[in-house]
Parts: structure tokens; C-alpha cells; sequence
């Protein structure tokens, strides 16, 4: 998958923002002011967030997908060469689980969800 793909898959989510708030040649996204995705200057995957710690462990040991730098232990550095199936359902999971923490009155400011 390319940089621009997973941009493409990003920007498909109900309310998501991209932003360069990280500085230039970081894609980062937001849902209700919260990020859910990044990509870095290198451009080689993106830090999404899991449910948990364990999950985030978990993928580790099934797909060895490292701690994404920079983030906490629950985040995970998945790769662009990744299988696309998988990685488009790790970026929606990452948004659900991000957009479920907010407050319900910024989750009601937002439009619905898939």
C-alpha cells in the first residue's frame, strides 16, 4: 500500500482531519481533535492505536509489528507493505477506538459512523 492509499483510507472517516502538527512530511489524523493515525517523514507505516497494551503485544508477536516510536505501548508501527486487507481494518480499528474515548458531546458533533 502507498503513502497516498492509506492517506485515501484515512480520509474517509467520518470526521477525520489531517493535519501537519507533528511538522512537515507528517501525515497525522485526528478525530474530534484526537489522533488516530500517523505517517512519518519516512513514509514506511503508520503508528496506529489498539484497544490495549496486550492487543498492541499481541500483533507483535503475530505480524512482529514493533512499538510504534514515540507513542504509548498500545500504539504499533504497521508497515505500508503490510497486507492492505489488514492494514485498511487496523486504521478503522485505530479510528473506532480512538473516536469511542471521546466525550459523547464531541462523538455527537461528529457524523455518524460506519
Amino acid at each position: 500500500m502507498t503513502r497516498e492509499t492509506a492517506n485515501g483510507l484515512c480520509a474517509a472517516l467520518p470526521g477525520a482531519i489531517h493535519e501537519n502538527s507533528f511538522g512537515p512530511g507528517h501525515d497525522v489524523w485526528k478525530v474530534g481533535g484526537k489522533v488516530f493515525a500517523t505517517i512519518g517523514v519516512k513514509g514506511d507505516g503508520l503508528a496506529l492505536k489498539c484497544a490495549s497494551v496486550d492487543e498492541a503485544l499481541h500483533l507483535e508477536d503475530l505480524f512482529g509489528w514493533p512499538k510504534a516510536p514515540y507513542f504509548h505501548r498500545s500504539w504499533v508501527h504497521v508497515p505500508l507493505d503490510a497486507d492492505a486487507t489488514e492494514l485498511a481494518h487496523r486504521i478503522g480499528l485505530s479510528y473506532a477506538t480512538i473516536r469511542q474515548s471521546l466525550t459523547k458531546k464531541a462523538q455527537a458533533a461528529l457524523p455518524p459512523a460506519p
